[in-house]
C-alpha cells in the first residue's frame, strides 16, 4: 500500500503544480500537453489525480493515529 500512496502523492503534487500555474498564469499544462481540457486524456489524468487526492486523504489520518 506504501506504493500506491508514494504514486498517489506524486500525482496529487502534479495536480497542485498544475493549479498552480492555472492561478497564476493562467495555463492548463495538462490541457496544453494533451490536445484541451476536453480530451479524453486529459480527462483521464484530471480524474486519476482526483482518484490520487482521495488516496492521500488516508495519510492525514495515519498521521493523526501515530500522534496518540
Amino acid at each position: 500500500m506504501r506504493t500506491l500512496q508514494k504514486i498517489a502523492l506524486v500525482l496529487t503534487i502534479i495536480g497542485a503544480l498544475n493549479w498552480g500555474m492555472v492561478g497564476l498564469f493562467e495555463i492548463d499544462l495538462v490541457a496544453t500537453l494533451f490536445d484541451g481540457s476536453d480530451s479524453l486524456i486529459s480527462r483521464i489524468i484530471y480524474i486519476l489525480i482526483a482518484i490520487a487526492g482521495i488516496i492521500n486523504i488516508g495519510l492525514l489520518f495515519d498521521n493523526m493515529e501515530h500522534r496518540k
